[in-house]
């Protein structure tokens, strides 16, 4: 049977880390009472459990509403718990969710939904929630209820006022179209600059224009400014490179920034990954032959992860003139059980 609903998939970033930090029976056990919590929070609003695939959780809704607000009472109550928690345990919440029709076979589903769902949870990073399109067009046009007849006041004004960003179309590993993402923030303490606040998509389209007119790089002494005009243009250790970043650990041609629907559109190229985080955002995008849209301000991890004190570190800043030097280290704040 073919069915239009909500897909969340929902991932413990970090688990392969505390694996090697604190051993098998521990982080185990962990895991086992940390998904089985999400089983929960999905049930309490509205959804059902589809299946546990270790350290993840797929889910379905039959409303994008109950899946926002479950995503989000997650994302509050993990972080508010896992500040207690050990370091190595810290394990934040990827959140990726697509609505559309799929196919129930037995207790399973089977759909471009469920593939997508999984692929934002991947690219989102931890303490992320990523969804496609058609799951912000629900809570803008308001078309749907919610599928539970009360709410908890705080949860349904959360639900009101959700706030989310469009990151623009991403090419999704596996997908054969592109997709337009939106970030949807879940935290009081994420500045409003560049947030979405309820408006019709279109008015994205007519009002925003370019996510900034350049953007700006910057390595130890080296910096420099991109105009739309000079896209795309690679980043690498080789002298032809358009940004040349001499590590050992920089592939060749490692990435390449390109100007795409009015995005700067970062694509991994590389032998050995690339990683991004933002200014507002302590979560990490890690891409392995995948992009991610840039916005706002952040850094990208060439080669190695940002855990890694000595990896190669690029400065960007979107609209700006000059590339903001390297930020401060994230802060973590996880959920516990």
């Amino acid at each position: 049977m073919s069915s239009s609903v909500t897909m969340v998939f929902i991932d413990l970033a970090g688990s392969t880390a505390a694996y090697a930090a604190l051993g098998n029976a521990q982080v185990a056990d962990v895991i086992a009472k940390v998904t089985q919590w999400i089983g929960r929070v999905c049930e309490a609003h509205g959804g059902r459990t589809v299946k546990f695939l270790g350290d993840g959780v797929l889910a379905q809704f039959p409303h994008g509403a109950d899946a926002v607000e479950a995503a989000v009472f997650m994302q509050l109550n993990h972080s508010e718990r896992l500040e207690k928690w050990p370091e190595p345990l810290r394990m934040g919440l990827k959140i990726g969710m697509a609505r559309g029709s799929v196919v129930q076979m037995a207790d399973d589903v089977y759909g471009d939904p469920v593939n997508l769902a999984a692929r934002l949870s991947d690219m989102a990073g931890a303490q992320t929630i990523w969804a496609d399109e058609s799951v912000v067009v629900q809570l803008r046009e308001g078309r749907e209820p919610s599928s539970r007849e009360t709410h908890v006041d705080g949860e349904r004004a959360a639900i009101e006022g959700a706030r989310y960003r469009s990151l623009g179309m991403m090419r999704v590993r596996g997908l054969s179209q592109p997709h337009s993402v939106f970030q949807i923030e879940w935290s009081e303490d994420v500045s409003t600059d560049l947030m979405t606040v309820r408006g019709a998509l279109h008015d994205i389209e007519a009002s925003a224009g370019p996510v900034g007119g350049s953007i700006a790089l910057a390595w130890l002494g080296n910096s420099k400014v991109y105009t739309v005009d000079d896209l795309p243009f690679s980043i690498g250790r080789i002298p032809d490179s358009g940004f040349v970043v001499s590590d050992q650990r920089v592939s060749r041609s490692h990435a390449r920034i390109e100007f795409i629907n009015g995005a700067f559109v970062l694509s991994d190229l590389s032998s050995f990954g690339t990683w991004v985080r933002f200014a507002d955002n302590p979560g990490e995008v890690q891409l392995r032959r995948n992009q991610c849209v840039l916005h706002s301000t952040g850094e990208i991890a060439l080669g190695a992860s940002f855990s890694d004190f000595s990896a190669a570190v690029v400065a960007f800043s979107v609209g700006a003139t000059e590339a903001a030097g390297r930020g401060s280290s994230s802060t973590r704040s996880l959920f516990n059980d």
